[in-house]
């Protein structure tokens, strides 16, 4: 009974278009912010940042930009990693050439170009669509893995290839512990997060739904292809540029071009896949999936007094993660995220079955 609308009535236009327009809903999610912000950085080790935590928060904003461009305009994607590898690689060029940027604004710039670089790959989806544009993106993952593996300008003339980065200082603070990591990306990923909340609810991503439903029907009322798909691709990729960045600079600290391999794009897709496209909180369910499997896989069973070898919990892995995606294709093409608000709705209709 704690979960109803009664008497939650909507007196202006403002209260009638916010974000949460159930009280209980905001309470939860500044409770829940409030938890990540004061009792997270007490209850967790330096492990669970480090293996867990962080890769969560930067593999979802990643997804949320994915999820922009397949789940909400309907483009096929296999390419996000090399995206991200557009912005690892762009930061870390900023940070050497151009030490005196605020980290901050390094961010956004390596945003920005590997929206560029997206836009620029988007533009076959003008023209075609389904299993030839994930072709043609895959083919962009390919020729970027190439490029920064061949290009030794872009890894400023390593030897090995592979880059190494300097701790992150900006307005005097340093992040260098796990805590000041997990902080700084907790606070990327909320800001992004509601970004990308406004931006579907906005024209633009009204223009991006249509197209998703009926490309023609969306040209038909004055939707411009041109403009809805590859601004779609370009904010994913900005996206997955601001994670790449992350991704180097926070998690990883030294990487080399296969970082960002193919392995990487498929299981964002497989996150949104089993999170719920079209739903920026399956972003965040299938990103803690992803990463719960594999650990899971290896603990369970010891639990139980079956221990496994490493083989054998990765091909369980990938077992799992298929028989996954065909169930949620089949039974619930929405994901996680539409059993959650299916839930919701149990609540809320709670005890009546009507």
């Amino acid at each position: 009974m704690l979960y109803r609308e009664n008497g939650q009535f909507k007196t202006t236009y403002g209260s009638d278009q916010q974000l949460l327009p159930i009280t209980q809903d905001r309470w939860f999610v500044l409770a829940l912010i409030a938890f990540a912000y004061l009792a997270v950085p007490v209850l967790a080790s330096d492990y669970m940042f480090r293996a867990l935590i962080i890769p969560f928060l930067i593999l979802a904003i990643a997804a949320i930009g994915l999820n922009l461009l397949v789940g909400y305009c309907g483009q096929i994607s296999l390419g996000t990693a090399a995206f991200m590898a557009v912005g690892a690689y762009a930061s870390y060029n900023l940070v050497i050439r151009l030490p005196q940027l605020n980290f901050v604004i390094v961010l956004a710039l390596a945003g920005g170009i590997a929206a560029l670089v997206g836009a620029v790959f988007g533009v076959p989806s003008l023209r075609i669509k389904g299993l030839y544009l994930a072709v043609s993106t895959l083919a962009a993952q390919f020729f970027i893995d190439w490029m920064f593996a061949r290009v030794k300008w872009f890894t400023d003339y390593s030897s090995s290839g592979s880059v190494s980065t300097a701790s992150i200082e900006m307005f005097g603070w340093t992040i260098e512990s796990p805590i000041d990591k997990y902080l700084f990306v907790l606070s990327v990923a909320i800001v992004l997060t509601l970004a990308a909340k406004n931006l579907v609810r906005g024209h633009i991503g009204r223009a991006w739904m249509a197209t998703r439903d009926m490309d023609v029907a969306a040209e038909v009322i004055g939707i411009r292809p041109l403009t809805a798909k590859l601004s779609a691709f370009a904010v994913s990729s900005f996206y997955a540029g601001i994670a790449g960045a992350l991704w180097g600079f926070i998690h990883l600290g030294a990487w080399e071009p296969l970082a960002f391999n193919i392995n990487l794009s498929l299981n964002l897709l497989f996150m949104i896949i089993i999170g719920g496209m079209g739903s920026l909180l399956g972003a965040y369910f299938g990103a803690a999936f992803i990463l719960l499997v594999p650990i899971l896989l290896n603990q369970v069973p010891g639990w139980f007094g079956v221990p496994i070898s490493t083989a054998l919990a990765s091909h369980l892995e990938s077992m799992i993660f298929g028989s996954l995606i065909v169930f949620f294709l089949i039974v619930e093409p929405h994901g996680l995220a539409r059993l959650w608000a299916i839930g919701k709705e149990k609540l809320r209709l709670w005890p009546f079955p009507h």
